[in-house]
């Protein structure tokens, strides 16, 4: 009797003591070979000492979706899910905002105005085509504060198949994006440079918007450099980042030496340069045609030194995006999208995290980069399709040549670099040389920076409609959106990273679909396969043992 006693007494104990254990020590183990439920490190940095609730209201909810949107909206609840596993304040909620019929339209015009519009689908399911009305957003709320999340990546001719695999890819970095600009308060500096007719603020204005959610942004002019360059260069050097949006007038040598002092104190830069003088918008006029000639902005041993030589020509390719003009006469003339060979469609084959899974990027007469042998490491960002020719200046531009068969046997220059990162340290280009003013603390290698050259101004140069900006990267008479917004920010956040935040973008994730329309092919045959074939296996088996049993048992 004791001995059974002290035996349940053990078993209790050791009952307890798992149930101690389980409640105590939690682990979520992923199995999968592209560990796509496995947070990355950045987005655990970034969760990690939250305090307070996130509230997450995911409208990608419904039962009539296509199933590759299914898909989409199980992998996003997965990857919250991992979210609230690493802190429990991590708080979601799927709503279906057109379950109800009676506040359907309601809702639809309430999500609309604050951004987020819906999305047609063409669902092909069962052989039949139907259409069918979704919500790929999320607005994720903390402290009073509430900003939305895209569940889609857009990306241009893309299948739906493909749209929710780079969307799947996206989403990790999507919420660790909006869980950052809602906790991390901003600390990093950037200094717009003004003073040599860069773009005005209106043609930048929604790329600003969009670095306003992230980093500290003011105004910074060189003109002081010719009366108090050492206070210019110390104020130049609070800033993390210089960006120098399509500068028109040439920098002088006392500029170009606090530039280059700020690279040697380790300020990154982004700088977007027209080697070439020539606007789309010049065009525009009676006679259709304008002058294409070099730009000389007195940079060229400036960014020669640091590995890089931006090249007065103009890249035309066979891959660009339309122009738009109105053809025919009076209250007859329509608008039509033309093809024009100088507004190039730029991509990448590089896995890296600014260009990882990035839609087409728009430039306008874009000039060439040739990249030069020195010890920074150079990492191209975009480049034309193959298809591309270069164009020397002077030279004619005429609205004509949309009226042209281009010669697809001229276009044979291959790729060609028009975006380039820079990175280590760097070589002053006043190294052994005179110098234009004396310096207090003169620096002739870096510290370990970063810099990124762009062959064209123009991509982050928003519309401006009535004077209001437009959205950057979106085309309004075509109705695409090209990756220019994206590209763009993901260049800054790339330059001044403190978080590891982009490296997310680089996480590969294979997400497998089913074919449909095999399916609607084959339907009957599985159908058959089964149900019918198991239930006559069933039967023939019955009558066999029957007989069998018959036979053996009955004389």
């Amino acid at each position: 009797m004791n001995k059974n006693i002290k035996h349940i007494a053990i078993l209790l104990l050791a009952i307890i003591a798992i149930n101690f254990l389980s409640s105590n020590l939690f682990k979520r183990f992923d199995l999968t070979a592209d560990s796509r439920y496995t947070l990355s490190q950045s987005a655990i940095n970034i969760i990690k000492d939250i305090e307070s609730p996130i509230v997450v209201d995911v409208f990608l909810n419904g039962d009539d979706f296509p199933s590759e949107f299914r898909r989409l909206q199980r992998e996003t609840k997965q990857l919250l899910e991992e979210f609230a596993a690493e802190n429990s304040q991590i708080i979601f909620n799927f709503i279906n905002p057109l379950e109800d019929e009676s506040t359907r339209e309601r809702n639809i015009q309430q999500l609309t105005q604050r951004g987020l519009t819906p999305m047609q689908l063409s669902v092909q399911e069962s052989g039949k085509s139907t259409k069918a009305v979704i919500f790929p957003w999320a607005l994720a709320s903390y402290n009073d504060q509430t900003i939305v999340i895209p569940l889609i990546k857009n990306k241009i001719g893309t299948t739906q198949q493909e749209l929710v695999s780079n969307s799947v890819q996206h989403l990790e970095y999507a919420f660790s994006d909006g869980f950052s600009k809602l906790t991390k308060p901003k600390r990093k500096k950037i200094a717009v440079l003004k003073g040599n007719n860069q773009l005005e603020d209106i043609y930048i204005a929604d790329f600003l918007k969009k670095l306003g959610a992230y980093y500290f942004i003011a105004p910074f002019t060189l003109d002081s450099t010719a009366n108090n360059p050492q206070k210019t260069l110390k104020d130049i050097n609070a800033f993390d980042l210089i960006i120098s949006a399509k500068p028109t007038e040439p920098f002088t040598e006392e500029e170009k030496l606090v530039l280059d002092q700020y690279t040697m104190n380790g300020g990154k830069s982004l700088w977007l340069i027209d080697a070439v003088a020539m606007e789309k918008d010049s065009l525009y006029n009676d006679a259709g045609k304008n002058f294409a000639v070099t730009r000389d902005l007195n940079l060229t041993d400036f960014f020669f030194k640091y590995g890089v030589r931006i090249n007065p020509v103009i890249t035309s390719t066979l891959y660009s995006a339309p122009i738009t003009l109105a053809m025919g006469q009076g209250s007859e003339s329509q608008f039509q999208h033309l093809k024009w060979p100088y507004s190039p469609l730029a991509s990448s084959n590089s896995n890296h995290p600014i260009v990882n899974n990035l839609n087409l990027v728009k430039f306008d007469f874009a000039n060439q980069i040739d990249t030069l042998k020195n010890n920074v490491n150079k990492t191209i960002l975009l480049e034309t399709a193959p298809l591309t020719k270069l164009e020397g200046t002077p030279r004619e531009i005429s609205l004509e040549l949309v009226t042209q068969n281009p010669d697809p046997t001229l276009f044979n220059k291959g790729n060609q670099t028009l975006a380039v990162l820079l990175e280590g340290t760097f070589t002053s280009m006043y190294n052994n040389r005179i110098k234009p003013f004396k310096l207090e603390k003169e620096k002739n290698s870096s510290t370990p920076t970063k810099m990124i050259v762009i062959a064209d101004g123009d991509i982050i140069k928003n519309d401006v409609v009535k004077n209001i900006p437009q959205e950057l990267g979106f085309d309004r008479w075509t109705g695409k959106t090209y990756g220019n917004k994206e590209f763009s920010l993901n260049a800054v956040n790339y330059l001044l990273d403190d978080d590891g935040l982009i490296n997310i973008r680089s996480k590969e994730i294979a997400v497998a679909f089913l074919d449909q329309q095999k399916i609607a092919a084959e339907k009957n045959k599985w159908l058959f396969i089964n149900i019918a074939l198991p239930l006559v296996l069933l039967t023939l088996f019955g009558l066999g043992y029957n007989y069998v049993r018959k036979k053996k048992y009955v004389s």
